[in-house]
């Protein structure tokens, strides 16, 4: 074997991040007796992307003080690459889940204003490419904080867009979606997602409600109406007010990653690619980083195996996928240990010649 193994797996959410799990992988393969690993950490636009950009491009991580969601004011970061051209805002460092205690959530409360702090922060450093990552969010507002931390300025109906355009041009803004759910209705934010962040059923219908008038409200200022748009229900509604009233491009969130790293030609180059995520199951095959990286590796005839925490994949999504999988979970979830013993099994089985 002269061409190396590239190790490109997801973070195994709430355990592992995506660096962590490639070096539990790598040391596996080597340890089967695989000379050859490169790493390339992946994402699929949630949380996790800001980390796998910024060390896959030698970037920088730019800390800087924003709005938690309740409007406390925290430490938060963004990233830097490219020399300071591009950023990085990922959603969850200042509007995340995480950044609320449980029994401190407010749906109807939560803010995304910090995430608009760290996109200005991110223009006034230089960058005149601004991806946004939508994962892992503690708001449902359709991205009116963030909106309003640019700039603009709302009521019922009408809005002042222009200090946001002011502050927005020349500036490229793009959202990686980790989901490709609308912003209203059935599979939309409110109902989806906001029962994750402590929503009871009364608090789920005020918000579908109020994700419905913000809808219009973006239609009748911009033309654009977010209601059905898909992704537009990313990070409770940011992706689609962002849409809307800014004019950012929404890109599933696994193709915008594995393009900025440069991923097909990494993978032509390699012998094969291992890839991973924590659980793999019917929402991998809905645009998972996992799944985009089997469906290249299968169209470009690299061949692609997976580590992965559980498999409560079904026969039929075994078949789409199309990989090999090695389970390493063995008490409810994969340490880094599992990970390791279960790609060094992997390797023996299917990688060595």
């Amino acid at each position: 074997m002269t061409r190396p193994i590239l190790v490109a797996p997801d973070k195994f959410k709430g355990t592992l991040s995506a660096s962590d799990v490639a070096a539990a992988i790598g040391r596996g393969l080597m340890g089967a007796g695989i000379e050859r690993v490169e790493m390339l950490p992946i994402s699929d636009g949630g949380e996790g992307t800001m980390e796998a950009l910024v060390r896959a491009a030698r970037g920088r991580i730019v800390t800087t003080e924003a709005t938690d969601p309740l409007g406390e004011p925290v430490v938060a970061a963004f990233g830097s690459i490219d020399d300071g051209k591009t950023a990085v805002v990922e959603t969850a460092q200042a509007s995340g889940l995480w950044r609320v205690p449980p029994e401190k959530r407010n749906p109807l409360e939560a803010t995304t204003r910090g995430t608009g702090e760290l996109i200005a922060s991110a223009i006034d450093a230089g960058a005149r490419e601004v991806i946004v990552t939508a994962g892992g969010s503690a708001t449902t507002d359709g991205g009116r904080g963030a909106l309003e931390a640019l700039g603009a300025k709302f009521k019922k109906t009408k809005a002042d867009l222009a200090e946001l355009q002011r502050r927005l041009r020349r500036v490229k803004l793009s959202v990686a979606c980790d989901v490709r759910n609308p912003m209203c209705g059935p599979e939309g934010a409110a109902r989806v997602f906001a029962p994750q962040k402590g929503a009871d059923s009364e608090t789920v219908e005020l918000l579908e409600q109020r994700l419905k008038e913000w809808a219009k409200l973006a239609k009748r200022v911009t033309g654009r109406d977010p209601a059905d748009e898909p992704m537009a229900g990313a990070a409770g509604g940011l992706a689609g007010g962002l849409w809307a009233f800014a004019g950012a491009q929404l890109r599933p969130g696994a193709v915008l990653v594995l393009d900025t790293l440069g991923f097909d030609a990494r993978m032509r180059e390699s012998f094969a690619v291992v890839t991973g995520e924590g659980k793999l199951d019917d929402q991998t095959l809905a645009g998972k980083a996992l799944f985009e990286v089997a469906t290249r590796c299968r169209q470009s005839g690299v061949p692609c195996c997976a580590v992965v925490g559980s498999d409560e994949l079904d026969l039929f999504g075994k078949r789409l996928l199309d990989v090999e999988v090695a389970q390493a979970a063995r008490a409810g979830y994969a340490s880094a240990e599992d990970i390791e013993r279960a790609a060094r099994h992997l390797a023996r089985r299917s990688l060595i010649p």
